[in-house]
């Protein structure tokens, strides 16, 4: 049995706390918060648990394997420094840390202990993002063009983090499950309307090797709620929409064929020739419903029973974390272009 404890009962803390409790193979048996009514609601919905004000003894308590970190990015560091010290392995809410040098201090720690990170990056655990990344590795998209996504509402303003950190992490980390590239350069656009340090509106652009292209829209200040994702490819073109309950992935047999192949005589003959417009079917593939956040967790106790690496490891949250700092630095020039390493 793998015993957890649970830093942050706040916002995503009791769903954290209830998806481990019924995994198999796992039970929740402490719940750490700095609020008094946030413990009182933990202590209510899990009266055999005990709670405590201060997480520092959760964090070296003998009896616990895993720390699930839920807390403000701010405070991811040092509570996860704590946990993977005492020898727990740690998952953490997104995103991973605060800066790349945490972020890599984190990873060595846990190489270091032999010990498991896991970075809730949810949607790569959700029936949509399963069946899109089933799609592009057959081949169905054809080489890849562009991914676009929107990602906008109103509020929930944030106080320790801008638009950028709280809602892109979330595409960040499905663009590079589904892509697996390492990006060169970002530019990055924002506005903060009623703080000056802390964007509400952003535009993001990401570059890829081979002329591959992204784009993020995040927004607290929309008066609708959108999620909604495009990926272009050579051969199919995809949108997904996570706001509906039935035909969320739709596959387009649409798209721009090159005939720069051909052999013409000469560049007036091919003027107007080069391209080709192809527009068939649509078809909606079967999505499973599923509640992603079980999964995850059930995945990481698996992980951490067979010795295996999770595919939302350290690295990967260390990989979305320097492109939000990138971001960060581009935001700071007004749209400066800046080249990723």
């Amino acid at each position: 049995m793998i015993n957890v404890g649970i830093v942050g009962f706040g916002y995503w803390g009791p769903n954290v706390a209830r998806n481990f409790n019924t995994t198999p193979g796992a039970r929740v048996v402490a719940i750490s918060d700095a609020d008094e009514k946030s413990l009182q609601r933990a202590a209510a919905s899990y009266p055999g648990v005990r709670t405590e004000r201060e997480c520092d003894r959760l964090l070296s308590a003998k009896d616990i394997d895993v720390v699930a970190v839920v807390t403000p990015v701010s405070s991811h560091f040092e509570i996860a420094r704590k946990a993977l010290a005492n020898g727990k392995h740690i998952f953490i809410e997104k995103p991973f840390t605060a800066s790349v040098a945490e972020a890599e201090k984190l990873i060595e720690l846990a190489e270091r202990r032999n010990l498991k990170i896991m970075v809730d990056h949810t949607f790569l655990f959700t029936g949509a993002v399963k069946k899109i990344k089933e799609l592009i590795d057959d081949g169905i998209l054809g080489d890849l063009y562009y991914f676009d996504s929107i990602r906008v509402n109103l509020g929930l303003f944030q106080k320790d983090v801008n638009v950028v950190w709280d809602l892109a992490p979330h595409d960040l980390s499905i663009m590079d499950h589904l892509l697996r590239m390492d990006p060169v350069a970002v530019t990055a656009t924002g506005i903060a309307h009623f703080r000056n340090d802390l964007e509400d509106v952003a535009y993001i652009t990401i570059y890829f090797p081979g002329n591959v292209i992204a784009h993020l829209n995040v927004n607290w200040l929309s008066p609708v709620k959108i999620r909604t994702t495009l990926i272009g490819g050579q051969k199919k073109m995809l949108v997904w929409n996570d706001l509906v309950s039935d035909e969320k992935i739709r596959v387009y047999d649409k798209g721009v064929d090159g005939l720069d192949s051909l052999n013409l005589e000469s560049k007036e003959k091919a003027y107007g020739l080069r391209l080709s417009y192809r527009s068939g079917d649509m078809w909606a593939p079967r999505v499973t419903q599923v509640e992603a956040l079980q999964g995850e967790t059930s995945y990481f106790i698996d992980c951490i029973n067979n010795n295996v690496t999770p595919k939302n490891d350290g690295h990967a949250g260390l990989r979305v974390v320097r492109i939000l700092e990138a971001i960060k630095k581009s935001l700071a020039g007004g749209g400066v272009l800046v080249r990723l390493n």
